[in-house]
């Protein structure tokens, strides 16, 4: 798959600019094990990059202030003067790419025109973070091709910015850092306070993380994402007026929301409580990796769900009926919503003997209830965004 994607993009860069490309870079997606919507507010996540990548043919162009891009997968091309300052644009997809100049060129930085096709394995709108594999990805081209000097966590943080200042999503770190970051075969525990991190072997052996694509397709835009951040900031000043010495959200108990539960209102506490309740999950799934507990991490998974249902909202009725027909299924140790809500995918934690007879009886059942055809991603965690040079396959 990795190979026709390569040599896909590299046959899309000729067609669209009549040369050969000079660099071929790969962007992964990433899965999030566990620990949604708690990047925002001082919490633990427990990413991975993925085998399923936007894949960036690139030519440098010398004596050039122009930077064109061709999006394969929209068959669509955009163009913009490096020497000017940039605004958001009518084609979403360009604005992710605008997002990360307008953030390099306000660090002083000066980078020359360049060619680039890029196309993708990344189901959009699924919760595998395609943003932030086509933000990152350019930051790291930009970085690696003029020689910006920008460490792997500003390459995050410059995704990140992108996305809130020309897409205006207010996204957490964890989605850039992953797609940065990933390692063959690890999740990593990242703090999204101080952005610190370590490693865990993802080594659940008898058992396969599986994604069902409920195909119901989410933008964070419109899925009331930013809503739900409201809501949380409602609570944290609520909280941070009456408890000043607390320093991180994380830091906050139930007994302290409790206290303020009367002047925020419930839905705020919903959300809150939500937040603060899968912080404490996440801990208990990266000790449940390291001890090869596959059925304490299944359990967690299920109590997430629960939690992005019934407090947080994000859920709706197709993933959740993905959920709780797959729970009942043999071999099904837990399973939940991924992502930042209203549709994509379940993440399903299955014996490894059990994932066909689950896939084809859950296909069926969806079909039958919804009349949609569910998508199902086998993925295998891989390493983080890197080049590859134009040899390393043939076409």
């Amino acid at each position: 798959m990795t190979e026709l994607l390569l040599t896909d993009t590299r046959e899309a860069f000729r067609t669209a600019f009549r040369s050969e490309p000079q660099h071929i870079f790969l962007a992964p997606g990433r899965i999030n094990i566990i620990g949604e919507h708690v990047d925002y507010s001082d919490g633990f996540v427990l990413p991975a990059a993925i085998d399923k990548y936007i894949c960036f043919a690139v030519e440098k162009l010398e004596d050039s202030n122009i930077c064109t891009f061709f999006a394969k997968d929209f068959n669509d091309r955009f163009s913009f003067n490096v020497h000017e300052k940039q605004l958001p644009v009518s084609q979403t997809w360009a604005n992710y790419l605008l997002g990360v100049f307008n953030a390099i060129q306000e660090e002083g930085k000066t980078i020359g025109g360049l060619n680039i096709a890029f196309s993708s394995t990344i189901p959009m709108g699924s919760g595998l973070s395609s943003s932030a594999a086509l933000e990152c990805g350019f930051a790291f081209i930009l970085n690696q091709i003029f020689d910006l000097g920008f460490s792997k966590k500003e390459l995050a943080v410059i995704g990140q910015k992108a996305e809130h200042t020309f897409v205006g999503v207010k996204c957490g770190i964890m989605d850039q850092f992953a797609s940065v970051f990933g390692k063959d075969g690890k999740v990593m525990m990242l703090d999204c306070h101080s952005l610190d991190h370590q490693y865990f072997n993802a080594d659940l052996k008898g058992y396969s993380l599986v994604l069902f694509d409920s195909c119901v397709k989410h933008t964070h835009l419109t899925s009331g994402y930013n809503d739900r951040r409201k809501d949380v900031d409602t609570g944290k000043k609520a909280l941070w007026k009456k408890f000043p010495h607390i320093v991180k959200f994380r830091d906050f108990n139930v007994e302290m929301l409790d206290e303020v539960r009367d002047e925020i209102g419930e839905i705020p506490y919903k959300r809150c409580l939500y937040l603060l309740e899968e912080i404490r999950r996440v801990e208990q799934a990266a000790l449940a990796l390291s001890e090869n507990n596959a059925e304490r991490l299944g359990k967690l998974l299920t109590e997430t769900h629960s939690g992005l249902s019934g407090k947080f909202e994000v859920s709706c009725d197709e993933l959740d009926f993905l959920v709780a027909e797959t729970l009942q299924e043999k071999g099904v140790l837990g399973a939940r919503i991924m992502g930042g809500g209203f549709g994509g995918c379940s993440i399903n934690l299955i014996e490894d003997d059990q994932v066909e007879n689950v896939i084809h009886t859950i296909r069926e059942k969806y079909e039958a209830e919804f009349n949609i055809q569910m998508k199902v991603y086998q993925v295998k965690i891989s390493e983080g965004i890197k080049e590859y040079t134009t040899n390393e396959f043939s076409i």
